[in-house]
């Protein structure tokens, strides 16, 4: 990696039929002309990752969120370990990428699962992509645990909902974290399943506050008030909040460009001389203001 060229990393978070305001995420980031060089999706995030990174135009993939609900990518399968499979959704996979391998993407991409058994992250960089999704998305309790080479792997939000480590790992210099989240309270629960998943949300929530501040770029959304099951009747609306949230968050990166030269030569000096840059100097981003200095992201909303 040329260490006068800073890659732009994407993170996609989780957050069920919520993940509609990630359409709006990057239409705003084609709108400011940001240019993506890795990609990681979490659950939800996965999913749209997966059509982004495979270069499927914006239209195409607003049309298709536009008819996403939760019946649409579930299959009613009882077992011992679920409720329900995700058949529908590797279908979906399958007809609109094909039968690709993550490798493929045009943008270098990244899907995080969990291990249900061993409790690690495993992050599939390669392999069957609509596998990797399935598993991804697969909330444990709700869905059959997905089998990928004798590992039983379920929802990645359970350790890396918003998979911004990913990207590091790929060797993205500056990371941008699209995150669905619930400020005060979840959307009030009509079923069952709306239980579980806004117990599983409660849970995730204080490691993904702490992960979300190794971000470079925070896109943090509000979205306590939408449908974890099904949003298609208040589509524009997610859309809207995901686009205008990452437009103001975006317009913070012209002071990044800007300044591009201090950060080139940041990284000759850590690279070439013997001696510690300070961590000021490193860092992609920074801000007049002391919580930037503190190693927290570039966000004006509330997580």
């Amino acid at each position: 990696m040329s260490i006068f060229k800073a890659k732009i990393g994407l993170a996609l978070g989780g957050g069920a039929a919520k993940g509609i305001a990630h359409v709006g995420v990057l239409k705003a980031l084609r709108d400011k002309g940001v240019e993506v060089d890795f990609v990681a999706g979490t659950s939800a995030g996965a999913i749209a990752a997966s059509l982004y990174a495979f270069r499927l135009d914006l239209e195409t993939i607003d049309q298709l969120a536009r008819r996403l609900t939760f019946s649409k990518v579930t299959n009613f399968k009882l077992a011992k370990t679920g409720f329900f499979s995700t058949d529908s959704l590797k279908k979906l996979i399958l007809e609109q990428i094909g039968p690709v391998n993550i490798e493929d993407a045009s943008i270098p991409l990244a899907i995080v699962t969990t291990d249900i058994k061993t409790g690690e992250v495993v992050t599939f960089t390669r392999g069957p992509l609509a596998d990797a999704v399935c598993a991804s998305t697969a909330i444990p309790g709700i869905y059959i645990p997905v089998n990928i080479e004798g590992r039983l792997l379920v929802d990645g939000g359970l350790l890396q909902n918003v998979p911004i480590q990913a990207l590091t790992q790929m060797g993205a210099d500056f990371t941008i974290a699209s995150h669905i989240h619930s400020v005060n309270s979840r959307s009030e629960p009509s079923h069952a399943l709306d239980i579980i998943r806004n117990a599983f949300e409660i849970a995730i929530n204080q490691h993904t506050r702490n992960q979300l501040r190794t971000a470079n770029l925070l896109i943090a959304m509000d979205l306590s008030d939408f449908s974890l099951r099904d949003n298609t009747e208040r589509y524009d609306e997610l859309f809207l909040i995901g686009y205008e949230s990452a437009s103001r968050q975006l317009n913070k990166l012209s002071w990044y460009r800007k300044n591009k030269i201090f950060l080139y030569s940041a990284r000759v000096l850590n690279q070439l001389l013997p001696f510690k840059v300070p961590e000021v100097l490193k860092r992609p981003v920074s801000s007049t203001n002391s919580s930037s200095n503190s190693g927290t992201p570039l966000s004006t909303e509330d997580i």
